[in-house]
């Protein structure tokens, strides 16, 4: 579906890496450090990588949409009217008294407020609740009155990359809401998606925690999705490379010559050695029957091919699924980590060896 937009999504997989890892000194990369945010609408050449923070949710209050020299605030309590937690009911028999709870609730909110924008706060991120309103529509209006953008509704699995990015730490109660619990950013501002939504976009953090955001355009949900599988592969492949900097034919070029190298091995044993070493190079040949036959190929003849091939010294001669035959699969620049060729056998041998090791079955109903 997105395969024609691999020069599109794999430099940028890259880019997003390089910047959330020291190039000279990583030996891996948390993939958590890079957060891919899904929006509907537009097409597959409008994804962007992001050095800072994207938010889908939109400003609740249309009064302040732009915010320079941001100084942002993330709580986790609700800046609505105070409800106890236990169930009750307050009878009021007169309009004074209703009058009452009403200025209360006002004074409350307001010196809430108050309290947010003393701390210098100018952008306010509400955490989602799930027992009631995280924002009254008092509270909204106050904060559009001190010109403080509020964003809500911010989902609780998102808290930790959101602090990491910005700087910012989570207060869960008005009174540890002080300047140093606060974030800061060059700018923050919502931006129109040419008539398909609107983001918030963070940029310019003071300190930031080496993160970045991957921002995937799709005209439905089918692209999104495997725009996304997409650039998360691209990601695990770069992460493979950190680890292990080493790339090796693909193809079913490696597994072959593994397969011949072991054959030839196992005729210098003797007895059962000799048997196992051939068996587990004859089954190092299911990866490239496998290969051939997805690409509707005879697997057969295929492999007796590409054995012969090797056999007379062309090591990386693999199958050109593009071609539909052999070549020389370098030249066509089709290539794999080696730790993922590694990680496979090391997997596979390891769980032969448990089930080899299993002397008994007791059956059970």
């Amino acid at each position: 579906v997105v395969c024609q937009y691999s020069s599109l999504l794999s430099p940028m997989s890259v880019d997003a890496v390089m910047k959330v890892i020291d190039p000279s000194t990583a030996s891996s990369v948390d993939l958590r450090d890079i957060k891919i945010v899904k929006k509907l609408g537009g097409t597959i050449d409008d994804c962007e990588l992001v050095e800072g923070l994207v938010l889908t949710q939109k400003v609740a209050n249309t009064g302040v949409t732009r915010v320079e020299k941001a100084k942002i605030g993330l709580i986790q309590f609700c800046l609505s009217a105070p409800k106890t937690d236990m169930d009750n009911q307050i009878v009021v028999s007169d309009y004074t008294q209703m009058d009452r709870v009403l200025r209360e609730e006002r004074a409350y909110i307001l010196n809430l407020v108050k309290q947010i924008k003393k701390a210098g706060c100018n952008v306010l991120l509400i955490q989602k609740s799930i027992l009631r309103d995280a924002l009254s529509d008092l509270a909204l209006h106050f904060l559009n009155k001190v010109k403080i953008m509020v964003v809500k509704d911010i989902e609780r699995e998102d808290i930790e990359f959101i602090c990491k990015t910005i700087g910012t730490k989570p207060v869960a109660h008005i009174d540890q809401f002080t300047p140093d619990m606060l974030g800061s950013a060059e700018l923050a501002e919502e931006v129109n998606l040419n008539g398909s939504g609107k983001l918030i976009k963070i940029t310019g953090c003071t300190n930031p925690g080496k993160t970045v955001t991957i921002v995937v355009r799709g005209s439905n949900k089918l692209v999104l999705e495997e725009a996304e599988r997409s650039i998360h592969d691209a990601l695990c492949v770069i992460r493979c490379l950190v680890k292990k900097r080493a790339l090796i034919a693909g193809g079913g070029a490696p597994e072959i010559e593994l397969a011949l190298r072991l054959n030839e091995y196992a005729r210098t044993l003797r007895g059962m050695d000799s048997y196992c070493v051939r068996a587990y190079g004859d089954a190092l040949e299911v990866i490239p029957s496998t290969l051939a036959e997805n690409a509707g190929l005879n697997p057969i003849s295929t492999v007796t091919e590409l054995r012969n091939r090797h056999a007379q010294g062309e090591k990386t001669a693999g199958i050109n699924v593009r071609k539909g035959g052999i070549s020389n699969i370098l030249e066509e620049l089709v290539v794999q980590p080696l730790l993922v060729s590694v990680s496979a056998l090391t997997l596979a041998t390891e769980t032969v060896r448990s089930i080899l090791k299993i002397d008994d079955v007791v059956n059970t109903r």
